[in-house]
């Protein structure tokens, strides 16, 4: 089998979200993916926090936040502190001929821990090495989590109603934006290797990430613009009207009027019919009875209900949705046909979220591992024996499950 067929091999010193969410993407794509947790520290629970988040799904350190986004791994269990771990990294990372090394603790650990590229890259010289941090290398001491990223890069002053306080989003976007970059960076750096042979190393900085995607708002600096533009709307979109929430007779609908021509099918309706004047034809016109007219046409919508609303729209070709719970999103046959699938301990499956494309190959994945769970199986195809393994373990600069319920056993 040629290099460029062999099982592409991930090694990630991660933890969290964002760079387990971006190595989550390799494992739907077939790759081995091989994540590195840290031996127990003083007084702390051993390996990734997140094993500790949530519901108990499959003992002490399987609950319910940590499955989805770490089925299909294995994990080892490393003290980089050491050098005999440090050693047992480069030594894995050469036998087990790893294309792609990643880690998102801060950066000023990378030469502590012995990670960073220079001294990888001199274990496996075309090594792509990804790391996720909050601000990138120049700013090494600046710890990264998705809330207060969300309030210090604009999105929270984004979010919420205009009289409203700032909001946090309802999902992780930064950290989930963060893992989309490092996974797309690092395939684009795979075809690149194809191409000259040669490894490169990626900084994706959670912040500069984010902020890249202020391309409807930031820009707006440069032209006077006013405060409405580039703080919050609540439901309202900032430059096309309507778009917003409606009551209807049993529930709320969200309408969005894009153009003119869709202006001018919502007024053919009967139904809404009155809301229509001379100025309200174009977008510019509309902004400026901005507020009479989401008022105008909640008084219609309250007297209907949902479904009839939405057949109205749906004959006019009018963008609408049900403003829907993630238990009704989970069961729309277009998302239930796509998700992907694990399995627990005892044999039931569970259901997880759909890939963000269709993927080429299996959709069902094992369960997310134990901590330390390949520990022993990955240092002895690295080469170490059973007797140097056992040595590791018991120095303490590796370590495997611990006796934490549910099947994780002492060695």
């Amino acid at each position: 089998m040629g290099a460029d067929k062999k099982k592409r091999v991930v090694l990630s010193l991660e933890q969290a979200l964002s760079l387990p969410y971006a190595t989550a993407r390799f494992v739907q794509k077939g790759w081995r993916v091989i994540r590195i947790e840290a031996t127990r520290g003083p007084g702390g629970r051993p390996g990734d926090p997140n094993r500790y988040i949530g519901k108990r799904v499959a003992g002490e350190d399987r609950r319910s936040y940590f499955l989805a986004q770490n089925v299909g791994k294995e994990a080892i269990a490393l003290d980089l502190k050491h050098p005999a771990g440090q050693e047992a990294l480069r030594r894995i990372i050469r036998t087990l001929d790893a294309d792609v090394f990643c880690c998102n603790t801060l950066p000023r650990r990378y030469v502590q821990f012995g990670i960073d590229y220079e001294t990888l890259s001199q274990a496996k010289p075309d090594l792509i090495w990804a790391g996720i941090s909050a601000m990138g290398p120049d700013y090494p001491d600046v710890p990264g989590y998705d809330p207060p990223m969300q309030a210090m890069v604009g999105f929270m002053e984004l979010t919420g109603e205009r009289d409203g306080p700032p909001m946090l989003s309802g999902v992780p976007l930064i950290d989930l934006k963060a893992g989309d970059e490092a996974y797309a960076e690092v395939m684009a750096a795979l075809l690149e290797r194809h191409e000259t042979g040669r490894g490169r190393q990626i900084h994706v900085s959670m912040l500069q990430a984010a902020a890249s995607w202020l391309i409807t708002t930031m820009p707006l600096l440069n032209f006077d613009c006013a405060l409405e533009e580039v703080s919050r709307a609540g439901n309202e979109h900032r430059k096309f009207v309507p778009t917003n929430a409606y009551p209807s007779a049993d529930g709320m609908i969200f309408m969005t009027i894009g153009n003119d021509v869709q202006w001018q099918r919502l007024t053919a309706i009967p139904k809404f019919a009155g809301i229509g004047n001379d100025t309200r034809r174009s977008n510019e016109g509309r902004h400026q009875q901005r507020a009479q007219i989401h008022t105008d046409i909640a008084a219609v919508t309250r007297k209907f209900a949902g479904a009839e609303l939405m057949q109205d729209f749906q004959r006019a070709g009018i963008p609408h949705a049900p403003i829907q719970t993630v238990a009704q999103v989970a069961a729309m046959p277009q998302i239930a046909a796509k998700m992907m699938t694990s399995a627990l301990p005892d044999g039931s499956t569970i259901r997880l979220q759909p890939p963000a494309v269709d993927l080429d190959g299996p959709t069902h994945f094992a369960l997310a591992p134990h901590y330390g769970e390949h520990t022993r199986s990955v240092l002895r195809e690295a080469g170490y024996s059973e007797t140097e393994t056992d040595a590791l373990v018991a120095q303490g600069f590796a370590a495997v499950p611990e006796n934490l319920g549910g099947g994780a056993q002492r060695p």
